[in-house]
């Protein structure tokens, strides 16, 4: 017979082994202010999984208790200039309860943010943010706005 006495380290492995296929998802929370007319202030938080080519996002307004889930529409790529880093224009789809009521485009080169537009599908409004840099933020905490 095999013996009991192998049993735990046969346990141990097999506990062990979805942690090796397991990778880590990374999470960047960036912190974004109105613009123009009202004071509006959201989270913006991105996950990405390398391993399962995955990505999401998240916003949360300064306001709100919840998060509205983001689901990544298309990105697009400009060069802009021949030795610089590319500018990525990526376009999140709002669903809320269920159904798509808006959409965040957020163009980024490198680090930077260089804009950031919402689009309420049902007013056909659209408003403007800037990242706010002073803004404390962490993926534990989020934005932690004053």
């Amino acid at each position: 017979m095999f013996g009991l006495k192998f049993l735990p380290a046969f346990i141990s492995v097999l506990l062990l082994m979805p942690l090796a296929a397991h990778s880590e998802v990374s999470t960047q929370v960036r912190c974004f202010r109105s613009l123009e007319g009202k004071n509006i202030d959201f989270e913006f938080r991105t996950y990405y999984d390398a391993a399962a080519k995955w990505s999401g996002a998240s916003v949360r307004y300064s306001k709100s208790k919840n998060a509205i889930a983001l689901v990544h529409h298309r990105t697009e790529e400009y060069v802009m200039t021949e030795d610089g880093p590319y500018e990525f224009t990526t376009t999140w789809v709002e669903i809320s309860d269920g159904a798509v009521t808006g959409q965040y485009v957020i163009a980024t080169q490198g680090a930077r943010v260089n804009s950031m537009r919402y689009t309420n599908y049902k007013s056909y409004k659209q408003y403007s943010f800037d990242e706010d840099f002073s803004i404390e933020a962490s993926p534990e905490t989020g934005c932690q706005w004053r």
